[in-house]
């Protein structure tokens, strides 16, 4: 499994570089408005975390039709080579992953919840597919089983002849809430969590850990006293 990070916080996506386990990162209209981002800054500060990480960075368009969809995802796709265009899942956002993959610019379908739509995604061309897990929970549904059922679904069959440069669809395990969610997704085989930062540093956190390393402190002062 690859880890990208869920934000937009330049700060954020520079430390969770350092630790060496960032393959990616994806970012939403509210992650950017979260930190107070604005319209006439949003290139820039895409290319801005493209200069940070090496591997995809989502950038997603707000458009509503196919063709402003389209126009979106070609000026998105010029900020940086590992721009990938994120688009919501619906009728007009099929149709403009088709397009711009077929222009040769990668796609993630955001806001997916059911196989049928992860399939039309990967039948559209898309590089990337982003279940969401969490939403499904805030409604008491078990936003887990619909991922698994993704992943099985998506792995069924081979995709390649419709994506970029025929590479095989990825499935993207997102709003993720808590590091059992990043467990879980792994064991039912999603290549990708996209994480919150607050969940990438409860990954690392174990009281078991915390015990071992103050037990180990204690007993290697007693041999620098001995």
């Amino acid at each position: 499994m690859k880890f990208f990070l869920d934000t937009a916080d330049l700060e954020e996506i520079k430390e969770a570089a350092s630790w060496g386990a960032l393959a990616g990162v994806t970012t939403n209209p509210t992650l950017y408005s979260r930190i107070g981002g604005k319209l006439d800054g949003f290139h820039d500060h895409i290319a801005r975390i493209c200069e940070i990480v090496d591997g995809p960075v989502s950038a997603e368009s707000v458009a509503m039709t196919r063709d402003e969809i389209i126009r979106d995802g070609r000026e998105l796709a010029k900020i940086a080579p590992n721009v990938v265009v994120k688009i919501p899942t619906m009728v007009e956002g099929l149709a403009a992953c088709r397009a711009l993959s077929d222009e040769g610019i990668r796609v993630n379908m955001t806001l997916c919840f059911t196989v049928p739509q992860a399939i039309l995604a990967a039948r559209a061309g898309a590089r990337y597919i982003s279940p969401f897990v969490g939403r499904f929970d805030d409604i008491s549904e078990d936003g887990l089983s619909q991922l698994g059922d993704v992943v099985t679904a998506i792995n069924n069959y081979d995709y390649s002849a419709n994506t970029v440069n025929g590479e095989q669809v990825e499935i993207i395990a997102a709003s993720i809430r808590s590091a059992n969610h990043v467990t879980q997704s792994a064991l039912m085989g999603a290549d990708i969590a996209t994480v919150p930062f607050g969940v990438l540093k409860k990954m690392v956190q174990h009281p078991l850990t915390d015990r071992g390393l103050e037990s180990f402190l204690k007993d290697w002062e007693k041999v620098a006293n001995a």
